[in-house]
């Protein structure tokens, strides 16, 4: 099997999606690959942010406007940097994670998806499915989920 040429990895800020983007950085260090790290976010106003801030509780740690992404992204890229990746893009992206990770599969012809196992072993991840299950189930190319929980 010839080396990967692209990997994408997502970030939403939080610890464990580091810990992927970690993971990424090593295997495209390991192959010479580009890595693009890649955000989602929806942008919203300050009632949008408290309101949403209320409902997901522990969860309220996703992006939520273009400047956290922008900073999430680059703690992203000085991590994947200090892992050991050289050929390093980041790109913010408005929308879920999902359909955002694929996006940017198909746009930058990335042949493995990096993402952490965040939401994969949860009760919600079972019910309303999760990150990790949705893009191994519909990205079309290698998927690696870190155990990151």
């Amino acid at each position: 099997m010839a080396a990967y040429r692209t990997v994408v990895v997502g970030t939403d800020g939080s610890d464990t999606s580091f810990a992927a983007v970690d993971r990424a950085a090593s295997v495209a260090a390991d192959a010479g690959a580009t890595l693009v790290i890649t955000c989602a976010y929806y942008p919203a106003g300050k009632h949008d942010i408290e309101k949403a801030q209320e409902e997901l509780r522990e969860e309220a740690y996703q992006v939520v406007g273009s400047a956290p992404a922008e900073d999430t992204l680059q703690t992203a890229r000085d991590r994947a940097a200090k892992a050991g990746a050289g050929d390093i893009e980041t790109i913010a992206v408005v929308g879920e994670p999902v359909d955002s990770l694929r996006k940017i599969v198909t746009e930058k012809a990335a042949d493995l998806l990096v993402v952490g196992n965040r939401g994969l072993n949860t009760l919600a991840g079972r019910i309303l499915g999760s990150v990790p299950s949705e893009v191994a189930r519909k990205s079309g190319v290698d998927v690696l989920i870190v155990h990151t929980t």
